[in-house]
């Protein structure tokens, strides 16, 4: 899977919630602005600390998520 380095889990940080690069942006939020229709440039246009990369980062880690796959086995 691509990208999937970008993602941490760390207790201190959204009480644990999977999130980008130990910043306070959990995986759920950018999907949340992907599922609403914006574009990626839209998103890091608005959000210029995300990168396309934390994007598809994002997506790849919900892919494992429905999937059962867990990304500490992945890691």
């Amino acid at each position: 899977m691509q990208h999937l380095e970008r993602i941490t889990i760390d207790p201190e940080v959204c009480s644990g919630k999977p999130c980008v690069r130990n910043m306070r942006w959990p995986v759920e939020v950018v999907l949340d602005l992907i599922g609403s229709g914006m574009s990626f440039p839209e998103i890091i246009e608005d959000h210029p600390e995300l990168q396309p990369e934390d994007l598809l980062a994002c997506i790849n880690y919900a892919r494992l998520s429905v999937s059962g796959i867990s990304l500490k086995d992945v890691a």
